[in-house]
């Protein structure tokens, strides 16, 4: 009896055993075929695309590993001219540096990044980036909280600088832009390489541009400028091949501002900028790329320049600029 029992416990361990290797394995199967479904939907979005292939094309891998170094930098400028209350400043922030890696799949991407003076407590500001560039459209969205702006102020005839920490600057920039010749020329052939500009081409651009600001300056002479602002405008961008595997991209998308308001309190009193057309927001992007078999180098620039209000009254520059250098290979 004791020998039945044991030879039955047996036989259940045995079939339990096999019962969780065939589950183990029904779902192990289950969860590939979901995976390769879903590759193979990626697979039919990355590679029919509405495009003219003659002028620009996918590559032929699925992964794309990326290595970039990206420097930033920002600037600003304020100045009135009023006879009885002249005030000019002017303030740099340090320039930004980041390292990344990043990796690519059927156009999906991830990416991390690092700013060494960060790490090491040198640099204490924070900023964020999110851009998305396609054929159709794109955008650029900026956050910056900055705090290590330097320079100088001029008021009423006195000139002091601007310390470290003495101006904390918070902005908000977005910039969208849509492309008429969406099926020839192709941002993301210059900017994010998920395509490959085969002909020269252009495109007429549609843009729109938004800012939110903020500016504080400490100390014996305190101030703070609020500034917002919309602009929609129009222009121009193209892609130039000038041999196999090279290309060359410039753009640029000047917007006049539709609705703006900005305000500047110092010693208690209290300015409002008049709105004085032209004023414009102005978003600038150039790329060069080089390709070597399923590697390629280049290097991309983005500038943002904005300009509101007269310098008989108040007026403000805002400008900020980013530089990277990429190297990548495709898998």
């Amino acid at each position: 009896m004791y020998m039945q029992r044991n030879s039955l416990w047996a036989h259940c361990a045995v079939l339990t055993f096999l019962l969780a290797v065939f589950s183990s394995e029904v779902k192990a199967q289950q969860l590939w075929d979901i995976l390769h479904y879903g590759d193979s939907l990626l697979s039919m979005r990355y590679h029919h695309s509405n495009i003219d292939t003659a002028y620009i094309t996918r590559p032929q891998t699925k992964w794309t590993l990326r290595a970039r170094l990206n420097v930033s930098g920002a600037s600003l400028e304020v100045e009135s001219m009023a006879a009885d209350d002249p005030f000019k400043s002017h303030a740099d922030a340090d320039f930004k540096s980041t390292l990344s890696l990043g990796v690519s799949y059927l156009g999906l991407s991830v990416a991390l990044a690092l700013n060494p003076a960060k790490m090491m407590g040198k640099y204490k500001d924070y900023e964020l980036n999110l851009r998305y560039y396609g054929n159709r459209w794109g955008f650029d969205f900026i956050y910056q909280d900055a705090r290590n702006f330097t320079g100088w102020r001029e008021y009423q005839g006195v000139r002091d600088d601007l310390p470290a920490e003495m101006l904390r600057l918070k902005t908000l920039n977005v910039n969208f832009y849509y492309a008429f010749n969406k099926r020839r020329f192709s941002y993301p052939a210059a900017f994010s390489q998920s395509y490959i500009q085969r002909r020269s081409a252009g495109s007429f651009l549609l843009a729109a541009s938004g800012q939110g600001q903020v500016v504080e300056t400490k100390g014996d002479y305190e101030s703070r400028l609020n500034v917002s602002n919309i602009g929609i405008g129009a222009g121009y961008g193209y892609n130039w091949v000038p041999g196999r595997n090279w290309l060359l991209h410039i753009s640029a998308l000047p917007t006049f501002i539709v609705y703006s308001h900005t305000s500047l309190k110092a010693e208690g009193q209290r300015t409002t900028l008049k709105y004085q057309f032209p004023e414009t927001i102005i978003t600038a992007r150039g790329a060069i790329v080089r390709q070597f078999g399923n590697m390629f180098v280049g290097t991309t620039m983005v500038y943002n320049y904005t300009n509101i209000g007269n310098r008989d009254h108040l007026s403000v520059y805002n400008s900020k600029w980013r530089t990277r250098l990429f190297f990548g290979i495709r898998l």
